[in-house]
């Protein structure tokens, strides 16, 4: 499967959140989102307070009807973010070497949009609106919520990856799946959709 594709067994294109050995306090590029940026928050609100690292257990999204269990996600051999597997439409990936979500930094969730079969967990991310707010359960019982800063998408040729996995000095998340045109020739989607959201 590709990386959030689902047609074949090529890897993604776009290159993983830190390569294998790598610090979790990686140099955030120049155009990375000022949102980032936690002193930014409106004079006398309450600043959200960071929560303990906790696997994620499920992604509630409801804006979208998504109610999906996590697997763990990590980086090939190719150096590139391993998807989830293709038999589970209904499943998300979280690359269990990062951030978890809830906690200081940037946490990944990918999720495949469609499979040779079917529609899969995110074939309605893009429907996704700056302001909506999804939740994820976490192991130690608490539920991190967030809320959607942007959706954008990238030609997987030319992959933000220090803007979209650059480490983050509050915890966000981001939520990636395929988009564009599906090219048979590579088997492969031209595009990724990423959804940037901040705890809240």
């Amino acid at each position: 499967m590709s990386l959030l594709g689902g047609h074949d067994t090529s890897a993604d294109s776009s290159r993983p959140p830190l390569a294998p050995g790598a610090g979790a306090s990686a140099p955030a590029a120049a155009g990375d989102p000022p949102a980032a940026d936690a002193s930014a928050d409106p004079p006398g609100e309450d600043r959200v307070t960071e929560l303990p690292r906790s696997r994620p257990v499920r992604l509630l999204i409801p804006e979208i009807s998504v109610d999906a269990p996590f697997t763990d996600l990590a980086v090939g051999e190719n150096k590139q973010l391993q998807p989830p597997p293709a038999d589970d439409t209904n499943l998300v990936g979280w690359y269990a070497k990062g951030a978890s979500p809830g906690e200081t930094g940037t946490s990944i969730i990918a999720g495949h949009v469609d499979t040779k079969t079917s529609a899969a967990v995110f074939a309605r991310l893009d429907q996704l609106d700056k302001g909506d707010v999804f939740h994820v359960e976490r192991a130690d019982g608490r539920t991190a919520s967030f809320v959607v800063d942007s959706l954008e998408t990238f030609a997987k040729d030319d992959f933000p990856s220090s803007r979209v996995y650059g480490d983050a000095d509050r915890p966000e998340v981001r939520l990636i799946t395929c988009a564009g045109d599906y090219d048979r020739t590579v088997k492969d989607y031209t595009d990724n959709l990423v959804v940037f959201a901040h705890l809240t």
